[in-house]
């Protein structure tokens, strides 16, 4: 790597962040961390526990599980070598580390069923636009060791608890099977056919995957291939009698949770390893690109990556996505308002002032702590614009006495209090 040795400039040129990347600032960051405290609440509901996996990994892990064919691999991925010239990739979606995580470490012994959730960046090559960046973040669940519909409908039923406690309504459930290794087979060499008299109305990439994975027609987003892409056969009608009854139970188990959903025959996810039941969760807010969530069943990954057998299920959602429709729907929470404010006057005041902070934030009492010498007057302009509920005058007058007037900042009602009470005054003080 070669470095400029030029004097570095003083003025002028900004260093900014990287196109497609971005900071994440208050009061906006309030947002994330109010849907991530959701989140885990209801993740933690239902049995989930957290998993962290590198950012990144192996490029054979995702050329394997992930698909070369994808567009997610062969154009999306950031790669690079390293010193020992071993690829590297920066992860672009989280379910293939949860697996190879799970075969590395052996977690099958831990559980017949294992539920897991992240949280965390992801990487992608896109051409940035609303709602998706180059980094993005995700959150997804995978359980891991059993095939039974019942778990997929349990697995978006917690999918609508989180949305509906995010206050995230306008929303649509798509379901689908895209069948497995028994059935399929039959389906993609009807679909190729069909996509062989029709070349010259499809785009070069769908011209390119009907010869190597014609499934990937389907989920093409070029609008000139769209009326092709309704007029092809459905797998549904190809699927066999195991895979119609797993789908038939599925939608069963939403029928009885009452949980509305839309059959698209022609659903399918741009992840090769994805089997039987997929579904989106799509809403009108977010335009165009309206995915919010998408996910399904990859029982053979595991054996993909060297591991044994695994059944599993799972999704991601975007949660830049969720912050969008969250702000669209007027919700943007501020900094968190100080429960008191320290208002000393002088360096001797400052000097106390800096021992009773520690000794409040200790109580679990919010207090702000000004850095800046000011006057009372100044000290409760800023107590007003950080909205504080308490105001505490530190003086000298205060200091001889041991007594500190606490000032309610909505109303300027005022009284006497010692340090020790300050405390079990914030709590009663006024209550009546």
């Amino acid at each position: 790597m070669e470095f400029n040795n030029s004097p570095v400039k003083r003025r002028g040129e900004v260093i900014k962040a990287i196109k497609g990347t971005r900071d994440i600032l208050p009061p906006e960051s309030a947002v994330w961390s109010q849907v991530e405290s959701v989140a885990r609440e209801v993740l933690h509901l239902y049995g989930f526990s957290e998993i962290r996996t590198p950012v990144f990994e192996g490029t054979e892990l995702f050329a394997r599980g992930v698909g070369e064919d994808t567009d997610i691999v062969s154009k999306e991925m950031y790669t690079f070598g390293d010193r020992n010239s071993r690829s590297l990739t920066l992860r672009p979606e989280g379910t293939a580390p949860v697996v190879r995580a799970f075969i590395e470490h052996q977690l099958h012994r831990d559980s017949q069923i294992l539920k897991l959730y992240y949280m965390g960046p992801m990487f992608r090559r896109e051409r940035p636009q609303k709602g998706r960046s180059r980094q993005f973040h995700q959150l997804g669940v995978e359980v891991l060791g059993s095939d039974h519909p019942a778990i997929e409908a349990e697995v978006i039923e917690l999918l609508q608890l989180l949305l509906s406690r995010l206050e995230i309504r306008e929303t649509e459930l798509l379901v689908n099977s895209i069948g497995c290794n028994c059935c399929r087979p039959q389906f993609l060499r009807e679909l190729q056919a069909e996509l062989a008299m029709k070349k010259t109305q499809l785009c070069q990439d769908c011209n390119r995957r009907s010869e190597t994975n014609p499934l990937r027609v389907l989920d093409c987003k070029v609008k000139s291939c769209q009326s092709v892409i309704e007029s092809l056969p459905s797998i549904v009608e190809f699927l066999d009698d195991a895979c119609r009854q797993h789908f038939d139970q599925f939608l069963g188990y939403l029928q009885s949770r009452d949980i509305d959903f839309r059959v698209v025959p022609r659903l399918v996810r741009g992840l090769d390893y994805y089997m039987r039941t997929t579904f989106e969760i799509v809403s009108p807010g977010l335009g165009a690109q309206n995915t919010l969530v998408g996910g399904g069943r990859y029982d053979g990954l595991a054996e993909l990556l060297g591991g044994d057998a695994t059944k599993g299920f799972g999704f991601a959602l975007g949660l830049e996505r969720i912050i969008l429709l969250c702000q669209q729907d007027g919700y943007t929470p501020g900094m968190i308002p100080p429960q008191l404010f320290l208002a000393p006057l002088g360096e001797r005041a400052f000097n106390k002032a800096t021992l009773m902070a520690r000794e409040f934030r200790h109580q679990e009492i919010h207090c702000f702590l000004d850095f800046v010498p000011r006057t009372l007057k100044s000290s409760m302009r800023l107590a007003n614009r950080l909205d504080a509920e308490y105001l505490l005058i530190i003086g000298d007058d205060e200091l001889r006495s041991g007594k500190y007037p606490l000032k309610r900042m909505r109303d300027g009602a005022q009284i006497l209090v010692i340090e020790a009470e300050v405390r079990s005054r914030l709590r009663s003080i006024w209550e009546d």
